[in-house]
């Protein structure tokens, strides 16, 4: 035990940046787990599983959304790492994110979250400000697929305020944001 941390775990998990098209542009889809903590769908690696497998599965289980609404984006693939501690552990998390078109624009979210929502790149950016590593992921997706001809058509992201759509059984207020984009609170 060095400076009262035990050892250091390695947790590998995968998720993927999905987006749409509509006619504001790109909308990309963020998962709200409460506490105003927004993210993209992504889970713990399970053995035998390729990242890539592990992200289809964990984009069913968090959205709802089968492997067979979502189109890879090919030639892109990321990675956030970060650290943190858990009790007296230190916990390194390596994540690879892959990027995804749906034509889907209704989610189901699981039990772990409390709504979503669609957001323009400039609305995502508000959502993600308080997470450097979310909004560097973000912003290298909508620049792929800014390279790739995909337009973004923002105009109004100054536009009236909107709501989240929240689960059945809401815990707390789920924070609106500004902008123009389609926000979700529901659950099945």
């Amino acid at each position: 035990m060095i400076g009262g941390i035990r050892h250091m775990q390695k947790i590998l998990s995968a998720g993927i940046i999905v987006f749409r098209r509509t006619r504001e542009g790109v909308k990309f889809l963020i998962l709200y787990h409460g506490r105003n903590y927004w993210n993209f769908p992504k889970g713990k690696i399970e053995s035998e599983e390729r990242s890539w497998q592990t992200a289809l599965r964990e984009v069913r289980e968090e959205t709802g959304l089968k492997s067979t609404e979502l189109s890879f984006v090919g030639g892109f693939k990321t990675h956030e790492r970060f650290t943190y501690r858990r009790g007296k552990d230190r916990v390194f998390k390596l994540v690879t994110l892959y990027l995804a078109e749906t034509n889907q624009p209704r989610i189901v979210v699981s039990h772990e979250h409390e709504g979503y929502g669609w957001f323009t790149f400039g609305e995502a950016k508000k959502v993600l400000s308080k997470y450097q590593d979310s909004l560097n992921i973000l912003t290298r997706a909508y620049d792929f697929l800014r390279s790739k001809g995909i337009p973004s058509r923002e105009r109004n992201t100054q536009g009236p305020s909107t709501h989240v759509q929240r689960s059945s059984h809401p815990r707390r207020p789920v924070p609106s944001v500004q902008g123009s984009g389609e926000h979700n609170e529901q659950k099945s």
